[in-house]
């Protein structure tokens, strides 16, 4: 039966999706109207978490290094830097040119200040574990030290110095990260938290802040003091919110946005047919997992957790729901980490589906669930868009097939995310991570004992976090490697995780806006890109 239902899932959301392509409007030369994934929760650079978030904040602000429309690292707010031989110290020189939006100089004191902000623990900065590399930065996050026991110093006007707890090889890197950037000192102390609000708000970036519309959109405009503003062409960019993707399309084919950031992957097919040269697929580093509410029962149980997984049929998911559009995933890391080795996979992905259907009945028969015994009921949350709601509905009529009864909520992303990282009670909830450097690190480290804003389900285990400290301090990367490899070998096995694909980029472009390639880090930060009439 379930064939003849995947096949329903995958032609009925096709329906649902269709639609012809309306009268294209004539569109405005001057803006640039972006599809972004969703409406911001945030445009606080330290409160931020999400792509959607990181995609503005790119075009607002500018770190020490960032990312060019390729994908490659180049200066930012610093022009060079040096590293000690110990791999403990950065030395950065700031730019002579760099301006905030007002007119005032950038400097490194603004940096120091932005690190230690976010690291304070009255920030409540959900993502300040990606700092931890810094020197005494985990003791100031959480109250032990002072803040000027930070691993940060400005001993010039345009200087900045960071030092490490131990050599981090992806250090560079995540200094490209919205959780490295700065804010503007005067502007954080005259509004607090309502700095970043227009009217209030002083950038660095490309762009400055010009108004936010809630749910339709948030437009920028050129920052005129920024360094390289003659290279910047597109006077205007509109982040436009995008979850439901079917509707998002029409408005595409209308003429009425200029670049999609995702795609619903029951249309790929169709979309390449309409629109062969504007459908851009791409690599990705990036993950869609199910999370696990480990502090609940039966949820605590491993054996309940692995029969849900091992009934997932991924293989369908990525190819016919998604349109191959994503890729099975057997591992919590994506293959191609830099610093890393082909990851540690779950077990029984070579095994027959009906010899894994088998296994998992008995699993939930163990736990105490199946036939003839109450039946396991759950409830699996999602922020709303096309693909998710399809493959949620997918994997629960593989559930369906094992005796699991599930029912849905759904909100927005911004509503889903907050309510996760806040600590709302759930039973399944849909994750997502992209990378924010290439190195196995930055998936594994969410998982981690106290990472409660990222590890919703509040996963704890005292042999992984040995295990992520070792090769936090472990300078040799061949036995750091060993050592993540390990780690993520406990998670494949405990499931508080459950991996069911790894992305791929997916954009519709269109003629009109050129400049854009698909890269690894999925940047394409606007000052890059260009309007054509």
């Amino acid at each position: 039966m379930r064939p003849h239902r995947r096949q329903w899932l995958v032609g009925g959301a096709a329906l649902l999706a269709a639609g012809r392509a309306g009268t294209a409007s004539a569109a405005p030369t001057d803006l640039y109207r972006r599809g972004n994934d969703a409406d911001p929760e945030t445009l606080d650079p330290h409160k931020s978490s999400t792509v959607a978030e990181a995609h503005i904040l790119r075009d607002l602000y500018e770190g020490l290094l960032t990312y060019d429309n390729r994908g490659a690292m180049i200066p930012g707010a610093a022009t060079h830097w040096t590293i000690s031989d110990d791999g403990l110290t950065y030395d950065f020189a700031l730019r002579e040119t760099g301006r905030w939006s007002n007119g005032d100089p950038v400097l490194a004191g603004d940096f120091v200040f932005a690190l230690r902000r976010i690291l304070s623990p009255a920030t409540a900065a959900k993502y300040a574990e990606v700092l931890f590399p810094l020197r005494n930065a985990r003791a100031v996050n959480q109250g032990a030290l002072p803040a000027e026991a930070l691993g940060v110093a400005a001993p010039e006007l345009r200087r900045l110095v960071l030092t490490l707890e131990q050599p981090t090889p992806y250090f560079l890197e995540l200094l490209t990260h919205q959780t490295a950037l700065p804010v503007h000192p005067a502007s954080v102390a005259r509004f607090g938290d309502a700095f970043a609000r227009p009217g209030n708000s002083v950038t660095n970036g490309p762009y400055r802040l010009r108004d936010v519309v809630p749910n339709d959109r948030i437009t920028l405009v050129r920052n005129p003091h920024f360094h390289a503003a003659g290279d910047v062409t597109i006077p205007q960019v509109a982040f436009l919110p995008t979850p439901d993707l079917s509707s998002a399309v029409r408005r595409y084919a209308a003429g009425e946005i200029d670049s999609l950031a995702d795609l619903p992957g029951d249309q790929i097919a169709s979309l390449k047919a309409r629109f062969p040269d504007q459908v851009v697929l791409g690599p990705s580093l990036g993950l869609y997992a199910l999370a696990l509410n480990t502090r609940k029962a039966p949820f605590d149980d491993v054996r309940v957790r692995r029969a849900l997984s091992l009934v997932i049929d991924r293989e369908f998911l990525a190819q016919k729901l998604w349109g191959e559009t994503m890729d099975p995933a057997y591992s919590l890391c994506p293959p191609g980490l830099d610093n890393y080795r082909t990851p540690p996979e779950l077990p029984g992905r070579d095994a027959l589906p009906i010899d894994r259907e088998d296994e998992a009945r008995a699993l939930l028969a163990a736990a105490g669930f199946g036939e003839g015994r109450r039946p396991l009921r759950l409830e699996y949350r999602f922020n709303a868009s096309d693909n998710n709601r399809n493959t949620a509905l997918a994997i629960a009529d593989m559930w369906r097939g094992i005796g699991v009864e599930t029912r849905f909520v759904y909100t927005d992303a911004k509503t889903h995310f907050a309510y996760l990282r806040d600590g709302g009670s759930f039973d399944v909830a849909r994750m997502s991570w992209i990378a924010d450097y290439s190195d196995p690190q930055n998936f594994l480290f969410l998982l981690e004992t106290g990472n409660d804003g990222l590890n919703p389900g509040r996963f704890s285990d005292p042999a992984y976090d040995a295990l992520m400290r070792q090769a936090a301090a472990e300078r040799d990367l061949a036995r750091r490697a060993d050592l993540l490899f390990a780690a993520e070998r406990i998670i494949v096995t405990d499931l508080p995780w459950i991996p069911v694909m790894h992305t791929r980029s997916k954009a519709l472009i269109a003629p009109r806006l050129t400049g854009y390639h698909p890269n690894l880090r999925n940047a394409a930060p606007t000052r890059f890109l260009r309007l054509t009439a």
